[in-house]
């Protein structure tokens, strides 16, 4: 995976970050047994999820076709070196 360039987006890690710091919350009122704040973080980790998802409709994910240019280039690299 270190050649295919796998999530590193600004999607990416903008969506992961945000649904990280809603399982966070979700974990900090889970202990402290409120529910309501466990939700509401669980609500911030689907919002991750669509943050990332938008994100990557305006183009700033990984396009779909990626996966063969790397390969391309690997062939290439290949017979070349």
């Amino acid at each position: 995976m270190a050649g295919s360039s796998h999530g590193h987006t600004p999607a990416a890690w903008t969506g992961v970050t945000i649904a990280f710091i809603g399982f966070c919350v979700s974990g900090a009122f889970m202990v402290m047994a409120q529910p309501a704040g466990f939700w509401a973080g669980l609500g911030v980790v689907v919002l991750g999820g669509v943050v990332g998802w938008v994100m990557r409709g305006m183009g700033l994910g990984q396009p779909k076709d990626s996966h063969v240019l790397l390969a391309e280039k690997r062939e290439t690299a290949d017979v070349q070196g």
